[in-house]
C-alpha cells in the first residue's frame, strides 16, 4: 500500500525535532454539492530543525515516532 503525501503549512515549530502542519483539503458534498473546506493539524518529525512558521512543506506517512506523531517532513514546496 502506498503511503499517504500530504502537502501544507507549518503553524508551530516549538517542540523540538516536531512540527505542527496544517493541510487544508476540499470536496463537494454528497447531497448539498457545496464546495467544503475541512483543515486538519498533523504533527510531523522534522530531525534536524529545519523548517519554521509559515514554511509550505510535504510530509510523508511513515512509522510512528511517538503517540501522536506518525508523519515526516519531506522536503520544502516553493
Amino acid at each position: 500500500m502506498p503511503k499517504k503525501i500530504l502537502t501544507g503549512v507549518v503553524i508551530s515549530d516549538k517542540p523540538n525535532k516536531t512540527v505542527t502542519v496544517m493541510v487544508e483539503r476540499k470536496y463537494s458534498h454528497p447531497v448539498l454539492k457545496k464546495v467544503i473546506k475541512v483543515r486538519k493539524n498533523y504533527n510531523a518529525h522534522d530531525e534536524n530543525n529545519n523548517f519554521k512558521t509559515g514554511d509550505k512543506v510535504s510530509i510523508i506517512e511513515s512509522k510512528p515516532f511517538s503517540k501522536n506523531k506518525k508523519f515526516q517532513v519531506m522536503e520544502n514546496v516553493k
